[in-house]
């Protein structure tokens, strides 16, 4: 029975998330919060917003968030606060400056050099199928007749 009762401790002890609640005096505060930790990439995880990542640090970010909508901050001041500091990669849409402009281009880039690409290769292709000229055709029937007569 001890073993079993250490065992449920053990497990609880990991199991145990922590989520923070935050309550508002305006809705509209509620709503803006949920824009913005969804807007916002956790810089842990990569791939998660801050508002669906576990991370210590997308905990601070929450935090800091619920400060600043209370403080009366707009969600501009509060992007601006989150891209000075951690640059934008923060944002899951960086804006189209010179900084992140391979990140809006390389798509666009990608599909236009495969189209390039895939260009070339019809024109070799074609190149190809070709009839050869009577040159090269008589020059074949050289190489063949000399190979025949060995």
């Amino acid at each position: 029975m001890k073993k079993l009762l250490l065992v449920a401790l053990l497990l609880s002890q990991s199991v145990q998330a922590v989520t923070e609640v935050y309550s508002f005096s305006n809705p509209s505060y509620e709503l803006r919060y949920q824009a913005l930790t969804e807007e916002l990439r956790c810089l842990v995880c990569q791939n998660q917003n801050i508002a669906d990542s576990h991370a210590e640090l997308a905990q601070d970010l929450r935090r800091k968030v619920y400060e600043m909508i209370t403080a009366g901050k707009t969600d501009e001041q509060i992007v601006e606060y989150m891209t000075d500091r951690y640059g934008d990669f923060v944002l899951y849409r960086p804006p189209l400056n010179p900084k992140t402009m391979i990140l809006w281009l390389a798509p666009i880039l990608t599909v236009l050099s495969g189209l390039v690409g895939f260009g070339f290769l019809l024109r070799r292709r074609r190149q190809v199928d070709q009839q050869p000229s009577d040159a090269e055709l008589q020059r074949v029937r050289d190489m063949l007749n000399k190979s025949d007569t060995k």
